[in-house]
């Protein structure tokens, strides 16, 4: 046998596929973690293939990154090459199509990456393949496995990096996900309390221990096996104690910290209510800031505005009975308004992506065309299902409409609201309502309103029996002694509103629906039925008014017998009782819109309940004639003056003020430029404020070193610049290396007089003198301009963003490993031997 067949080593694997096969293994299940924790906010057969597609792209360009060396500017380049390139198929599926289209696709996935992550808090779930909705989900999964690949397989401790980078790609399902745990799971008598959550929690947590602990035991090996190279000592491989006793601690803390996450945990934060993003961020428009639908609700009567028509509508399929324009759930003792939430509503208006869970019910199909009506509130029916805009204004249509599902109301925020020509297609469920009469009071009732005390006094005169056959008989007996009036006066002509009412008396009412005003509703009935001369004649009636009091009052009385009530303005299309009004052949005018009164079952259903007063009987004059409210003047000797008349409770009768005003400088151009150049500035920031923080960093330190210390410092801080210069031009720098051997491995024009310079001043105990620090920075600015005038545009720009010289400190020294290679080598050549 010959010397040489016994020296030949066997080719062994290398040393690095571990760590591949290992941080390829941890990062795929990481990927499968986090897919399944955003699951629940798309919900589509589309994300499913964008997240295939990321993962191929980033372990493609991770792969490539390895074998090229590629450093982290290269290697996040090609993420943004693939984003760009694949980001409107994958991220922005409707825009596919047509070149103008694919060119706004762009435009969609440029936008997405800065706004549609605050989008997705405000759509409710799932969003499907809504808008761009998809483009948080493609950076997530394309940017998080590439930089989880490219961490795990490095040698350095860098690799440690990768643990956090896969929790934060787990939880991104988790924070914009639903505001509800799962359901508990019961087995046996332990109760797992969010079961999908932790699962998912457990699971991460799980990958990243055991991940973690296996490079922590490969990193030791390898550290033991370069031990044994160099020195020749032959290494166990058998476990020690200190090995056993290491690995049952590791075994005992991942059981405590499973045990912690899937037990003590959930049961720990049972019923609290589950905080995400979704919870916090809601649409951009303030409710409560609105003008009230009851507030102008007397202003549609108005003969400038009674017969024009407002909405058509056009009913495909099902039987509707009411549109909804506005649901008014707050109220203040002054105004009833939108969303206050309180006891009564805590549901959002969220964007609808697609489709909404209706429940069950009758299907409902109709078209809604918009003729004169404003404003922010659009005609609904039922429980929203899903609605589709046609016209001009579609898009932007459809990317301002909010729907709250438990007011089952919608809102129009592109522009001013709605405006004349829009249109959109809706699918509703109308739910099966009880009778009023059979309703429980479910309790809960906001009463941060206290009724007044003439309402209460009322309740419990006329209360029969309890729950919703005590309200039912209350309504009743309200709309009997009730009177309807739209007007405080009249003048010569007949209103419109009143020469629809056949036989109709004109009695005057005034607006609002304070509790000041509901209280003097009341009060005149109380004084009604005590008359004597009221018993005689039968007539009760008393209190005069028209939806706006009579919805406000009944919803009092309900929140009186423990019903949670609000206030619904809209239209009906049909109905049984004839006095009410109706649209005609869907066309709803303004003196067509009306107020009712729903409240809630103990079951969770919203009962309407119509509150239209009568107007066949007339209030007898000769017992409810009334005197106009009168300013007493006191009248002196001396002089005569003029009591000024107080002001009224409430301001709020909607009356227009056609006085003219002056309109002032027209502004409206203003917002929409600074929000266009808000959204420019803020794009450019994101995507250059890291690198402009970097020149920066580089420019302070600079003037620090120049100008900071005494010269000797400023000399020694001057080579400390040559040297940072060179390694961000893509110079190697050693750190066992001198100054001299710097600068000659540099190779530039005066780099040996500034090595020289350097050690002389270093060297020298401090002699060195101002001028000669200006001299030696004067020279390190020359060299410095010679660096970069040696490469191109691109490279000068990879330089001055290069992070090299702030970490180079932290770098290992180039030739250490080489030199303990070395030594291994040679003594593992001593030790082979040659057959005699």
């Amino acid at each position: 046998m010959t010397a040489t067949a016994l020296t030949t080593p066997h080719r062994a694997p290398s040393p690095a596929v571990p760590r591949l096969v290992a941080g390829a293994l941890y990062t795929g299940a990481v990927v499968v973690i986090a897919a399944v924790a955003a699951w629940p906010v798309y919900r589509s057969g589309w994300y499913l293939l964008l997240v295939g597609a990321s993962v191929v792209l980033a372990t493609g360009i991770a792969v490539v990154s390895r074998l090229r060396r590629w450093d982290g500017w290269m290697t996040a380049i090609a993420v943004t090459a693939a984003f760009l390139v694949f980001g409107v198929p994958l991220a922005v599926p409707s825009r596919l199509g047509a070149p103008l289209e694919a060119l706004r696709g762009l435009g969609d996935l440029l936008m997405g990456t800065v706004f549609a992550w605050k989008d997705l808090v405000t759509v409710d779930l799932p969003v499907g393949t809504y808008r761009n909705l998809l483009v948080p989900a493609l950076v997530v999964f394309l940017v998080g496995t590439c930089a989880t690949l490219v961490l795990s397989w490095r040698d350095d401790r860098a690799a440690y990096a990768a643990a956090p980078v896969g929790v934060a790609m787990t939880s991104f399902g988790l924070f914009f996900g639903r505001a509800v745990t799962s359901a508990p799971v019961s087995i046996g008598p332990i109760t797992i309390f969010a079961p999908l959550e932790t699962a998912i929690g457990v699971a991460v947590l799980v990958a990243s221990v055991l991940w973690l602990a296996w490079r922590n035991r490969d990193e030791r090996i390898r550290a033991l096996r370069r031990a044994a190279e160099s020195s020749g000592v032959r290494v166990s491989r058998r476990p020690s104690t200190a090995d056993r006793r290491r690995t049952a601690l590791g075994v005992g803390m991942l059981a405590i910290a499973v045990v912690i996450g899937a037990v003590v945990v959930p049961w720990a934060a049972r019923g609290a209510e589950r905080d995400v993003l979704r919870s916090a961020v809601g649409p951009e428009l303030d409710l409560a800031a609105e003008v009230s639908p009851l507030t102008t609700y007397r202003s549609e009567f108005d003969d400038a505005r009674a017969d024009n028509v407002l909405f058509r509508v056009a009913v495909q399929h099902g039987s509707p009975s009411r549109v909804r324009l506005a649901t008014l759930d707050n109220y203040d003792g002054e105004v009833f308004r939108a969303g206050g939430g309180g006891a009564v509503d805590q549901g959002r208006f969220v964007r609808v992506p697609s489709t909404l869970d209706a429940g069950a019910g009758q299907d409902v199909s109709m078209t809604v065309a918009i003729d004169s009506l404003t404003g922010i509130w659009m005609p609904t029916t039922g429980r929203l299902a899903a609605i589709t805009f046609d016209g001009d204004r579609a898009s932007s249509l459809a990317d301002s409409f909010y729907y709250s599902a438990s007011a089952e109301a919608g809102v129009e925020t592109a522009g001013d609201g709605l405006e004349t020509g829009d249109a959109y297609r809706l699918q509703a469920v109308e739910p099966v309502l009880p009778d009023l009469a059979s309703l429980d009071a479910p309790g809960g009732v906001d009463s941060s309103v206290v009724a007044p005390k003439s309402l209460t006094e009322w309740v419990q005169r006329h209360a029969t029996g309890s729950g919703g056959a005590a309200l039912d008989g209350l309504v009743r007996l309200l709309r009997e002694r009730g009177y309807l009036s739209h007007a405080l006066a009249v003048g010569d002509q007949t209103p419109a509103w009143m020469s629809e009412l056949t036989g109709y008396t004109f009695q005057p009412s005034a607006s609002g629906h304070s509790l000041a005003r509901i209280d003097t509703l009341f009060t005149r009935l109380l004084e009604r039925e005590t008359d004597p001369r009221a018993e005689a004649s039968g007539n009760y009636v008393a209190a005069v008014g028209d939806d706006e009091q009579f919805a406000v009052a009944v919803a009092l009385i309900a929140r009186e017998l423990d019903f949670p009530a609000r206030v619904v303005v809209g239209a009906r299309l049909s109905s049984s009782d004839p006095d009410l009004s109706t649209c005609d052949a869907g066309a709803c005018r303004a003196a067509d819109l009306s107020a009712w009164t729903e409240v809630q079952d103990a079951s969770g259903l919203w009962v309407p309940i119509d509150v239209t007063p009568q107007h066949a009987s007339s209030p007898s004059l000769d017992v409810t004639e009334q005197r106009d409210p009168e300013n007493v003047t006191e009248v002196r000797p001396d002089s005569v003056e003029e009591v000024v008349p107080p002001d009224p409770v409430q301001e709020d009768s909607g009356a227009d003020d056609t006085s003219p005003k002056d309109a002032g400088l027209d502004l409206a151009w203003l917002w929409p430029t600074l929000r266009a150049t808000g959204v420019v500035a803020a794009i450019l920031v994101l995507a250059l404020g890291p690198f402009l923080a970097i020149v920066a960093a580089k420019g302070f330190r600079r003037r620090g070193r120049r100008t900071q210390g005494a010269p000797v410092a400023r000399i020694a801080g001057g080579w400390d610049e040559y040297v940072d210069a060179a390694i961000d031009a893509g110079r190697g720098a050693p750190k066992a290396s001198t100054r001299g051997e710097l600068a000659a491995g540099f190779a530039t024009t005066s780099g040996a007089a500034l090595a020289e310079g350097a050690d002389r001043a270093v060297f020298s105990g401090g002699v060195a003198t101002a001028d000669e620090a200006e001299e030696f920075w004067r020279i390190v600015d020359a060299e410095r301009r010679g660096l970069s005038a040696e490469s191109g545009f691109w490279r000068r720009v990879r330089a001055a963003v290069s992070l090299r010289s702030f970490i180079r400190h932290l770098a290992p020294t180039a030739g250490f490993r080489e030199r303990t290679a070395e030594r291994g080598q040679r003594r593992a050549a001593r030790r082979e031997r040659t057959s005699p």
